[in-house]
């Protein structure tokens, strides 16, 4: 009989003498047995070496089982499963964490935090993921919070607060594991909250550092001043630094060969850029941390002065490749602003940048000397002008972003990154603001648009090297769950019509669907368990979309809620 956890226990449990220790995690990539960390790796490529199940017989890879959240709470489930000992480890919407046995599909047991009336979530009530060390299972709450739990049974082993929900912050993404720390973001950049990235001693909890992401604020290394980020008022005018946004609500990567740890930062607050002159440091952007003093070693700004809220949490991942007849420590990142960046991982030193979606109206390219974008005319909403609104302008990407949190994926065959990229615009203006604590704070409105008759969704293989698309697969309704890439010469990935996907990793080729009841928003994982290949997604519709589409979502709304684990394997 599966255990229910109390929310609010406090109970300390003995530490086990077995689980995946850091050096294990950090070895994710290189030991399908199992799924020990959120992207399976450091790097988090979302690539597996396993090749049992392939191109050539994935037509039978049938349902092993499917496991339900139950409830009422289904919205978005855009989980990414943890797999290790025999337990699939999920979480759910409304900060809740299921424990199913990996091979039955079972609930062993299952925690549902108790989240306070006033949570301010701007986009769902998703959790996108956990991590585990040891005998814990770690993962952030929308009241922002972070909890271990007791893996085995779900009893609370620590409970911390790392932000005041009454003030907009909540947590959701995924923490990683670094040095036997948990590392983790924040979220609430839409109500002028302050982002910021913090280490976590794993089994404690206590804060080893904390990083603001907005210059002006100071960071803090074992309880010590550790020095303000950037420099006061130097990219911020007067105190609008002190609400600045830039919430670290994606998570992170990590290189263990740099010892950095790799975080996008969100929009600046508020939306309205006409408020905040400046190119507003260290918002939509990736920030390259020191893992052992949280001190930034560089950045890159993918939009300065953001003005359309192009989020630049998009995840950094490390790579390898040839550049200019070099071997290259390489990184990229797809941001919501439509171009695909790639940098030196060691400096932030941009070394290519490219469109991958259809337009970018707010900016024709990127220019490669100064890294800063070449603006278009006109392409910023307009001032307010006292108590009436801005000149509305048409801007594509929509804020919904050319890839939003959706994570992509890298093959180390084929040497292609593979993005579930959405190609759409939006009416946009500005309008007068003020801010006030608890209160949406943006300055804004839009409308989303379609741009394409034909899609808005689109999975896109990119080559790296070159920035140029090698195929591209057209969906309908918006792409919104993440991607994985196989030896098998697979990618994997959903849609919310209900579908997960497997294409040729080469061609494009559409060779598998599987209808799950519900749109799949999740990030798909596999993995080896008794000499048979698995692979595993979330499905349950929900996100961003349905909630701030607009007159595109009304395209989808007959798409069902749902909240189940679906596990496959091949019909032998």
């Amino acid at each position: 009989m599966a255990a229910l956890a109390a929310a609010g226990s406090a109970l300390a449990v003995p530490a086990m003498a077995e689980g995946p220790t850091t050096a294990d995690i950090m070895n994710d990539a290189n030991t399908p047995g199992d799924v020990i960390s959120y992207g399976m790796g450091p790097w988090q490529q979302r690539f597996s070496t396993l090749d049992k199940l392939n191109s050539t017989n994935v037509s039978k890879l049938v349902p092993a089982f499917a496991a339900s959240l139950g409830g009422e709470k289904q919205r978005g489930q855009e989980s990414q499963p943890i797999v290790y000992d025999g337990t699939i480890y999920v979480t759910g919407s409304y900060s809740r964490v299921f424990a199913f046995d990996a091979k039955t599909g079972e609930k062993k047991w299952e925690y549902n935090a108790r989240l306070p009336d006033g949570i301010m979530p701007c986009c769902d009530v998703v959790n996108r993921g956990a991590a585990i060390h040891g005998d814990k299972i770690i993962f952030a709450t929308l009241d922002a919070r972070l909890i271990a739990l007791n893996r085995e049974n779900g009893k609370v082993i620590w409970n911390k607060k790392i932000g005041d929900y009454q003030a907009g912050y909540s947590a959701t993404a995924a923490p990683i594991i670094v040095k036997d720390m948990v590392i983790t973001g924040n979220s609430g950049g839409e109500f002028g909250i302050v982002g910021a990235v913090e280490a976590r001693n794993v089994d404690t909890g206590e804060l080893v550092w904390h990083r603001p992401t907005i210059e002006g604020h100071m960071g803090t290394l074992n309880g010590q001043d550790n020095g303000i980020t950037g420099k006061t008022n130097a990219t911020w005018e007067g105190d609008l630094w002190k609400t600045g946004g830039g919430a670290t609500w994606l998570g992170g990567t990590y290189d263990p060969g740099t010892n950095l740890v790799y975080f996008g930062t969100g929009n600046p607050a508020p939306w309205n850029s006409h408020l905040r002159p400046g190119d507003n440091l260290y918002t939509s952007s990736t920030l390259a941390i020191d893992a052992d003093t949280g001190k930034i070693k560089w950045h890159y700004q993918t939009t300065p002065h953001d003005g359309w809220d192009f989020d630049g949490v998009n995840e950094f991942i490390p790579f390898d490749a040839k550049m200019g007849g070099k071997n290259m420590k390489l990184g990229a990142k797809a941001d919501r602003n439509g171009f695909f960046y790639v940098l030196d991982r060691t400096n932030g030193k941009l070394m290519g940048a490219h469109k991958f979606v259809m337009q970018t109206t707010w900016a024709d390219s990127i220019d490669l000397k100064t890294g800063r974008p070449n603006f278009t005319e006109g392409g910023r909403p307009g001032a307010p002008s006292g108590a009436e609104k801005g000149e509305v302008v048409f801007s594509s990407p929509s804020f919904l972003g050319g890839k939003n949190w959706m994570p992509m994926a890298y093959s180390q065959d084929t040497e292609l990154f593979y993005i579930p990229s959405n190609d759409w615009g939006m009416d946009i203006w500005n309008e007068p603001i003020a801010y006030k604590k608890g209160a949406a704070y943006l300055g804004a409105g839009f409308t989303i648009k379609p741009i394409a008759e034909d899609h808005i969704g689109a999975l896109r293989a990119m080559d790296p090297k070159t920035g140029k698309i090698v195929w591209e697969y057209k969906n309908p309704a918006p792409l919104w769950g993440g991607v994985l890439a196989t030896r098998g010469n697979l990618v994997f990935t959903g849609t919310p019509e209900g579908y997960l996907k497997a294409f040729d990793a080469k061609t494009g080729q559409e060779l598998w669907k599987f209808q799950t009841g519900s749109g799949v928003v999740g990030s798909p994982v596999t993995w080896e368990q008794d000499g048979e290949q698995y692979v595993a997604v979330m499905s349950g519709w929900g996100g961003a979309v349905p909630l701030w589409g607009g007159e595109v979502a009304k395209t989808f709304k007959e798409i069902s809620q749902g909240g189940m684990l679906w596990v496959f394997k091949l019909n032998n």
